[in-house]
């Protein structure tokens, strides 16, 4: 799939479930933003639950399934390895953004289908996630570029709305990314072990 069906399937995904998804979405980045005052400690300590909670969320999305409030919060009863992951994923961004700032933006592309993977097989660890993600971004980076420079228009209708476009645009873009995953999942007929 091309970034154009990728956003038209988020969109017809969303479409049935859009109150919810704008309540989870809500929460989320209250919560990320109120972790993130309390110093980068108390950002660390949510950033993975919440992902991996919202990792589940976005795949019963793709999956046409009903979804509710509390299975947000399911990154919380698997609070070590989402923390874990989380730790990892922030760690290995920001060293190598060291080196500059395009291979930090490589490696977070590499590692950002670890919580997608984390959640759809249990048995795997953080670092396993985090392999498999690598594994399945491999010469893939470059259509999730375009996929998020497709939504550069929306996000500067956020800036333009004063952030009031958000509502809509946020669920939109993670819906996107989640439907992504899975093309790239069968696709590629990416075999986690």
């Amino acid at each position: 799939m091309d970034s154009s069906q990728i956003r038209t399937e988020a969109r017809n995904l969303m479409s049935n479930q859009f109150g919810m998804l704008v309540l989870i979405m809500l929460i989320y980045w209250v919560m990320m933003s109120a972790a993130g005052s309390l110093l980068f400690v108390g950002y660390l300590v949510v950033y993975g639950p919440l992902s991996l909670g919202l990792a589940a969320i976005l795949l019963k999305v793709i999956e046409g399934q009903k979804i509710r409030l509390e299975e947000f919060f399911c990154g919380f009863q698997d609070f070590s390895r989402s923390f874990v992951l989380g730790l990892l994923i922030s760690l290995y961004v920001f060293l190598w953004s060291l080196l500059l700032f395009i291979p930090g933006i490589v490696a977070a592309f590499s590692y950002s289908m670890a919580f997608f993977i984390l959640q759809e097989n249990p048995h795997l660890n953080e670092r396993q996630a985090i392999e498999a993600s690598k594994q399945m971004m491999n010469g893939h980076k470059w259509r999730l570029f375009d996929l998020c420079v497709s939504f550069l228009g929306w996000f500067l209708l956020c800036v333009i709305s004063f952030g009031i476009a958000l509502i809509y645009v946020l669920p939109y873009f993670h819906v996107a990314l989640a439907v992504f995953y899975e093309d790239l999942k069968h696709s590629e007929g990416v075999i986690i072990q």
